[in-house]
């Protein structure tokens, strides 16, 4: 039987301000159904050094952002209340599009004997996508959560779940996924 973690990802104020209304209660579901079924759960986010030091400014998406965007001191940076940590679950800063980028994810999986992951987050286009892709690769099993994951651009969230995402693992609703968890059900 696989050992399941959910990745919450990028859940934080600044990235919520880009989605539609009803993606902060799919979210919230998903982390309500990982708790419920005792499924741990890793928080990821984004977090640069003071003045951008750890951003090139080649990178077309990280070297854009505007100094002190996504420091520990920008308080847009914060974890949206609604989907922040309970507990002792873990926060994880990333600091580049991947959840495994700049950071010990992948030993904090394999020390918990995690070999599936569940994906939601903001965006689709960004940090999902990157993580879907990286974790296939890195032989995880991976399920999207359709519902807990949003993009900025609808019609490539829509792409990007119905014609590349479903070929490197499992995408479902929070909804099908919870039914799976319960037995019987």
């Amino acid at each position: 039987m696989p050992r399941t973690a959910l990745l919450s990802m990028d859940h934080q104020v600044a990235n919520l301000a880009h989605v539609p209304d009803d993606y902060l209660p799919a979210a919230g579901r998903a982390l309500e159904t990982a708790r419920a079924a005792e499924i741990p759960v890793i928080h990821v986010v984004l977090r640069l050094r003071p003045g951008h030091v750890d951003v090139h400014p080649r990178n077309k998406i990280f070297g854009a952002l505007p100094s002190g965007l996504f420091t520990e001191d920008d308080p847009n940076a914060a974890i949206h209340p609604d989907l922040a940590p309970h507990g002792d679950e873990i926060v994880v800063a990333k600091n580049r599009v991947s959840a495994f980028a700049g950071n010990n994810l992948q030993q904090i999986l394999a020390a918990q004997d995690i070999d599936h992951l569940v994906l939601t987050g903001i965006a689709t286009s960004g940090i999902v996508l990157s993580t879907a892709l990286q974790a296939a690769d890195l032989d995880y099993g991976v399920t999207v959560l359709s519902d807990a994951c949003a993009d900025p651009d609808p019609a490539l969230h829509n792409t990007l779940l119905t014609q590349l995402l479903n070929r490197r693992g499992d995408v479902t609703t929070t909804k099908e996924w919870a039914e799976t968890l319960t037995p019987g059900a």
